[in-house]
């Protein structure tokens, strides 16, 4: 969901449902979680939303977490 986010920051998050394969609601839960956590910030834009991922953040698994954001988003995006 973030690396989608990331690709397209005005993604409607019933699309992401989609693209992920879950329901809405369940985006709607992780995307506030991930808010929480400052990984995102959500920015109202007229009747839409923008999101902005904090890329400088380390990944959240303590395995990976002296990866950055923008390490992933680079493997998988920029790459």
């Amino acid at each position: 969901m973030l690396l989608l986010i990331a690709k397209e920051p005005e993604i409607r998050l019933r699309d992401v449902a989609v693209q992920v394969g879950i329901t809405e609601r369940a985006v709607q839960r992780i995307v506030s979680d991930l808010e929480e956590g400052n990984y995102l910030e959500r920015e109202r834009i007229g009747r839409r939303n923008r999101y902005k991922v904090h890329r400088e953040l380390p990944l959240r698994h303590p395995i990976e977490a002296h990866r950055r954001i923008s390490s992933l988003i680079a493997l998988v995006i920029d790459g």
